[in-house]
């Protein structure tokens, strides 16, 4: 049976790891899907080059209120795509064949398939080209292996063709209409992809808001606002599928009784599951919580000695900045044993590109308050700062919740253009437990920039 020194399995974030260090170690590296990981070839960053994409095919619908008049012209969608992946499918490809072929990879092997644990720090590799299997050992092993979309169980769903956020990018051409299930980041995001390309898009939640785990007033925002370019229909399910001719019609339970929707395609979005059960984690001696994570503790280490774990297979953020952070801590680990790194979760921001945009850290008003902290509340509307006048933008605002008489600030929750990047100076301040009057008052802010909207809310705290 082969013995390597350390076992990496999955190569998203993980592939990461291997610096010039473990030049000296042998190592495996097993991938059952594309080499690259989520990010790279189904999330994150294909998904953001749509969306800015489909944020300059928005632009004419807005262009009038600024005395500009505008007229989208034409939308070539295998251009589009085309573009995208053709720039991302050869990094994919490149960074197989640099772990295959380049000599600094020498004691690097790869191996493409499914890996299963069989015992501690011992796995069956079931090759994708349907070879024979091979049993492997290693001193350490790196659970990398990530997650994928989850499929609802709805009748009639395993006889008709369907999307997830794994497929629905390299369609073949734009439908007339989509359906998406669900209202999180993906579902919302892409919806905004489609319809901003012309494409009719049906948004079906079974909540009664759409990004529910925002804060609740910009959650409300955001679903007031989608409703507006989307059929959103809320506290809806679909209770059966089925083929329509050319077409699929669903059968929905929702407010208005039973009713039904045909579409061209139908997006499933209704969240992801890591792939612990891929992996046979509790063969390998692994603990999973009960939302099916391999349990870690704050140095990444799993249940079993040895075995370490980053990403989404562990983490509830599901995020690829996450996951890099967990990847840093993991190689360090893995090389300084004697001096480990304890993974900072403190504060992990997120955003949502989607139209508008969404971004949040730290804690909402209702958790806030659930723990019993009394709490300041500053709103900030973008219409109220001079660069919001120049954009017309009267929707967008910024919501802060700090610590009433300590200056801590505790979340930051922005809706509105450019959310992402607005909300990185409150990342910085609750990182380094930055004062927010020191952070409002101690600092020049460029006149008349957006930024301004950070600076009012903060000069609104006590």
């Amino acid at each position: 049976m082969p013995h390597v020194d350390l076992l990496l399995i999955g190569t998203g974030s993980g592939n990461s790891i291997l610096s010039e260090e473990f030049r000296d170690r042998s190592v495996a590296i097993v991938e059952r899907g594309v080499f690259g990981g989520t990010c790279l070839n189904v999330g994150c960053i294909p998904t953001k080059m749509f969306v800015h994409t489909a944020d300059v095919a928005a632009t004419p619908a807005s262009s009038s209120r600024l005395g500009v008049d505008e007229t989208l012209d034409q939308v070539r969608w295998p251009h589009i795509r085309d573009r995208i992946f053709g720039r991302i499918d050869p990094i994919a490809s490149g960074g197989r064949d640099y772990r295959t072929t380049h000599p600094d990879n020498a004691h690097v092997t790869l191996y493409e398939g499914t890996a299963r644990f069989t015992a501690e720090r011992q796995v069956q590799i079931e090759p994708n080209d349907g070879g024979p299997s091979l049993s492997l050992t290693a001193d350490q092993v790196v659970v990398a292996a990530g997650g994928r979309p989850y499929i609802p169980n709805i009748p009639g769903l395993a006889d008709v063709p369907f999307h997830t956020s794994d497929t629905i990018m390299r369609l073949e051409e734009l439908p007339r209409h989509l359906t998406v299930v669900g209202g999180g980041y993906v579902a919302t995001e892409l919806a905004h992809v489609f319809s901003s390309l012309g494409v009719a898009v049906t948004v079906i939640n079974r909540s009664g808001a759409l990004l529910r785990a925002e804060d609740e007033e910009v959650s409300a925002r955001f679903t007031e606002l989608a409703d507006l370019k989307w059929d959103v229909r809320l506290n809806t399910t679909v209770r059966r599928v089925d083929q329509h001719g050319s077409a699929l019609r669903l059968e929905l339970a929702g407010p208005e009784g039973e009713t039904t929707l045909e579409t061209g395609e139908l997006l499933l979005a209704v969240g992801r599951v890591p792939n612990t059960d891929l992996l046979d984690a509790p063969a390998g001696g692994l603990a999973m919580n009960p939302a099916g994570l391999l349990v870690v503790d704050e140095y990444q280490r799993t249940t079993v000695d040895g075995v370490w774990a980053l990403g989404d297979i562990c983490s509830p953020w599901a995020l690829k900045h996450v996951a890099n952070h967990e990847a840093r801590i993991v190689q360090h680990n893995v090389l300084h044993p004697e001096s480990p790194q304890a993974a900072d979760h403190r504060y992990v921001p997120h955003a949502v590109f989607s139209s508008p945009q969404v971004a949040s850290v730290g804690m909402t008003e209702k958790h806030a308050l659930a723990q019993g902290i009394e709490i300041s509340v500053a709103r900030q509307a973008y219409a109220d700062i001079a660069y919001g006048w120049a954009m017309e933008d009267t929707t967008g605002f910024a919501k802060l919740v700090a610590e009433k008489g300590t200056g801590r600030l505790l979340g930051a929750h922005i809706i509105g253009p450019q959310a992402p990047t607005l909300i990185q100076p409150l990342i910085q301040a609750m990182s380094f437990e930055q004062d927010v009057r020191e952070i409002a008052r101690g600092q020049y802010w460029i006149h008349p920039a957006m930024p301004e909207l950070v600076e009012n809310a903060l000069l609104q705290l006590d």
